[in-house]
């Protein structure tokens, strides 16, 4: 099925002008971050990594995904920068929301800051990274990769990730998951600390698919 996203929210500052408060198809996206308004201008700050000044900056920025209609991620961010020759937005104080094929709520990911690439839809969370499932599964790095037409979580393999879930931890490198948590895996370094009956520890090593 084809997924596409169908909603932009946020206030608007173009480095040409202005705020714009709205909603608009995604698809128009290119447009409305063209338009000038009428307002105050914000001053655009340059991307951390490249000191490359922002085409546009959005404050209270909402990006919804959804498939034939039902919500698949919604992405809430404080701050985020449009840089266009990249394809690239980056966020700042991010929150995604993830959802089952039902439409309702299964997860929630939050991270410091966050780049989606609009093209592939693809996004990246850097900087305390939390994923957390309504069964109470939950899931910690430092930085984390959602692909978003396999629906993949990955972590980059130098990366370590934490899995807590009732009671059980588990550490390891190359972690790879839907986004819900159901079925992840390891690569490399699995360590797991299983919580028994008796109320002790069990550490095992090493590990795989889970």
């Amino acid at each position: 099925m084809e997924r596409t996203l169908t909603d932009f929210r946020g206030r608007v500052s173009s480095r040409h002008g202005g705020l714009h408060r709205g909603a608009v198809g995604f698809v128009l996206l290119s447009l409305l971050l063209g338009l000038a308004g009428c307002g105050t201008n914000r001053a655009a700050s340059p991307s951390p990594a490249s000191g490359e000044m922002p085409d546009q900056e959005v404050s209270d920025f909402v990006l919804t995904e959804t498939d034939q209609g039902t919500p698949v991620w919604k992405l809430y961010s404080r701050y985020a920068a449009t840089y266009n020759a990249r394809n690239l937005i980056i966020a700042r104080n991010v929150r995604v929301d993830f959802f089952d094929e039902q439409g309702a709520p299964s997860s929630e990911l939050t991270a410091r800051e966050g780049e989606i690439q609009l093209q592939t839809h693809d996004m990246t969370a850097r900087g305390h990274v939390v994923l957390q499932t309504r069964e109470g599964t939950r899931m910690s790095t430092e930085e984390m990769h959602f692909l978003n037409a396999q629906q993949l979580i990955v972590s980059p393999i130098e990366q370590i990730v934490r899995v807590e879930r009732a009671g059980d931890v588990l550490t390891g490198y190359g972690f790879q998951s839907d986004p819900d948590l159901k079925h992840f895996e390891f690569k490399q370094k699995v360590q797991a600390t299983v919580r028994t009956r008796s109320g002790g520890d069990i550490v095992e090593r090493p590990g795989g698919p889970r």
